[in-house]
């Protein structure tokens, strides 16, 4: 037995081993990528473990995510910071071995997987990032920019719809850094793929502009480096299709039986009987010398490009400036950018973003994104950024396509791949088809924004469809997501602020109407909530609003300030308000006052928590149908009469 089969043999007990030992896991796709996953790692991958931010390393994602077992395996082998004991400790509270895989636990894990296909499309937006970048700073003699970003999937990924939206446009966006490694076992949890799946996936992804490699040796290493190889040498994105047998070595291999189990101990047992194994958690000199001479040419390669960036610095002034300016987001005079709201009057939420997107790309090049097909409905893009595509790396604006899910996935692997600033906008409505990515980006606390325009029922003709309300409460429910529904410039700000100087991302609601104008502050509207028309006395009555609702509670306001003293609350970012302190927030609640209400065109139930139990909620609790924005936002109850008429009658009610 030579020391590449000895290796190989020690993953899968290893790996088999960390599974039982928690008790559960996947067995089968564990066992049956060792080969690749060995291959890449040993002989393809370029990784430095002293240094696992090395900007032109290649990126690895597990978008199989349910097989990280064999990844923390090799993880530990090849030197990162996974030690034999946290393999033990896989699935356990508060271990660095998640049941799959999370960023910023795991040293090495580039990317949160587990929901299938979203490494997919994470894969994509690594690959866009990679060429973005070469485009911008490299030059002749010096590719400081040259990285591959690797991708392994399972069958069940390439079922996931975000998967193919994200690897139609890779395919005509021409990513040919981008090797997709597909473990085509034939094997689902509940049986065998052709019970739901039958297509041809190569035909597939030759048709969406791929290269496509068959490798019908998937569990042989030398089978797997060299399909690896030729796909490096491809110049179109490259998928490996590796014919392998899910759970190989197990008696149950080959069958959905071994698909998510644990091997129990007889059957451990057995398997490494059959490997030649009796050590538990062990790895011998031999096998960690093997796998170490990678991570010592992943150093090596590291050192040298250091070298090589020095002279690119000296040959490239001009450019090396422009780099270092890349990773080095300047604070930004936010006040600047807050005396640019008297430009902003009287204009919708959509285009006071336009003006403020555009002023802040004009300063940060970190700034790239685009739409889901609506640039000019949505306002959404940079002007003179030019566009994106497989001839012009440059460009600013990425045309998606009609693909949400896609693009929500892509641009949290282009935040991820190195200090980019990304965005993507869409209609509220359909911010239902990103929410799985939105959660992961909220869970990685990437700086993602996110740009939902036609807000609010207001939008009218189109109908249902597209006229949101529940999507602000499902908004708000993503733990780590700011939602900023601004009624104006200044408050629309708050939102770029708190991207720029926090973490996690941003959902701005914009809306397509125009608002009202109003008087705010810029520097109380950072607080997430704050008292935007205030009384001299104790409020009798307090409204809370948010959007364009603020303006329509201002006019309400005035109305009932005849007879009772009225104030009012802007709410443009809950989150940001739940931050404050108690004494903050009593203040600007007013829980003195006689009634609350909280006036905003959604179904959020969330606005009970402030207006109390005795509070009112005039919200919107069924669709509404096709007609003029303005019919329908009266027929729905948003006007100052029918509001007003509906405060008097509750606090008749009160006062019996």
């Amino acid at each position: 037995m030579n020391i590449t089969e000895k290796t190989l043999n020690y993953v899968k007990s290893i790996t088999a081993q960390i599974i039982s030992n928690a008790g559960s896991g996947h067995t089968g796709a564990s066992l049956g990528v060792s080969s690749i996953m060995l291959a890449l790692f040993k002989d393809h991958y370029n990784f430095d473990v002293s240094d696992t931010d090395f900007l032109n390393r290649d990126r690895f994602v597990l978008s199989a995510g349910h097989a990280c077992p064999v990844y923390y395996t090799l993880l530990s082998m090849f030197g990162f910071d996974v030690s034999l004991q946290d393999l033990k400790n896989m699935r356990t509270l508060g271990s660095k071995t998640p049941g799959h895989p999370e960023y910023r636990v795991t040293d090495g894990v580039e990317v949160s997987t587990g929901p299938l296909g979203q490494g997919v499309a994470n894969a994509v937006g690594m690959a866009i990032a990679q060429t973005i970048m070469a485009e911008r700073f490299n030059s002749v003699g010096f590719p400081i920019i040259n990285n591959y970003t690797y991708c392994l999937a399972g069958d069940g990924d390439l079922m996931e719809g975000v998967a193919m939206e994200a690897c139609s446009l890779a395919g005509t966006l021409n990513l040919n850094k981008l090797i997709l490694m597909y473990d085509s076992n034939d094997v689902t949890m509940d049986g065998t793929v052709n019970l739901s799946n039958r297509e041809n996936i190569a035909k597939k992804f030759k048709a969406m502009g791929w290269n496509v490699i068959k490798c019908k040796k998937g569990n042989d290493f030398y089978a797997c480096s060299k399909a690896i190889a030729w796909a490096k040498k491809s110049n179109k994105p490259t998928l490996i299709i590796f014919k392998t047998t899910i759970g190989i070595g197990t008696d149950k291999e080959g069958t959905s039986s071994v698909h998510g189990v644990a091997l129990s101990k007889e059957e451990l047992k057995v398997f490494n009987q059959k490997l030649g194994i009796n050590e538990e958690f062990y790895i011998p000199n031999d096998v960690r010398d093997y796998c170490m001479a990678s991570a010592r040419r992943g150093k090596l390669n590291h050192e040298t490009w250091n070298q090589e960036l020095a002279v690119y610095a000296t040959s490239n002034p001009d450019l090396y400036r422009q780099f270092v300016t890349f990773f080095d987001r300047k604070k930004v005079d936010m006040d600047k950018f807050a005396r640019l709201s008297y430009k902003c009057e009287g204009m919708s939420g959509r285009d006071i973003n336009h003006v403020l997107l555009n002023e802040f790309a004009s300063k940060l090049i970190q700034i790239v994104g685009g739409t889901a097909d609506v640039m000019h409905s949505s306002r959404c893009y940079i002007e003179n950024g030019g566009n994106y595509n497989a001839v012009n790396r440059r460009g600013r604006n990425i045309h998606f396509g009609v693909r949400e899910h896609a693009m929500s996935a892509i641009i949290n692997g282009i935040c991820l791949y190195e200090d980019f600033i990304p965005f993507c906008s869409t209609f509220l409505s359909f911010s239902n088809y990103m929410l799985p990515s939105i959660r992961l980006a909220s869970s990685m606390k990437l700086n993602c924004l996110y740009f939902f325009t036609h807000d609010s029922i207001y939008v009218g003709k189109d109908g249902i469809s597209h006229q949101p309300i529940e999507q602000l409460s499902q908004l708000r429910q993503i733990v780590g997501l700011k939602v900023v529904r601004p009624c104006d410039a200044n408050e629309l700000l708050t939102g770029y602020q708190y991207a720029l100087t926090g973490e996690g991302p941003v959902a701005f609601i914009l809306s397509r109407q125009n608002m009202p104008a109003v008087e705010g502050d810029f520097k109380y509207a950072m607080q997430g909530g704050y008292i935007i028309r205030e009384v001299e006395k104790e409020a009798d009555i307090v409204l809370f609003a948010t959007g364009t609702e603020v303006g329509l509670a201002m006019e309400v306001a005035d109305e009932l300030s005849k007879k009772y003293s009225v104030s009012v609350v802007s709410m443009p970012c809950i989150e940001v308000f739940e931050e404050q302190s108690n004494a903050y927030k009593n203040k600007v609640l007013q829980k003195s006052a006689k009634l609350r209400v909280a006036i905003e065109a959604s179904n959020d139930n969330i606005w009970y928590k402030y207006v109390g139990d005795n509070g009112l909620v005039i919200g919107v609790n069924d669709y509404q149908g096709s007609g003029e924005g303005a019919e329908v936002y009266k027929k729905a109850g948003f006007t100052q009469k029918e509001i007003v008429r509906k405060i008097i009658k509750r606090l008749a009610k009160e006062d019996v």
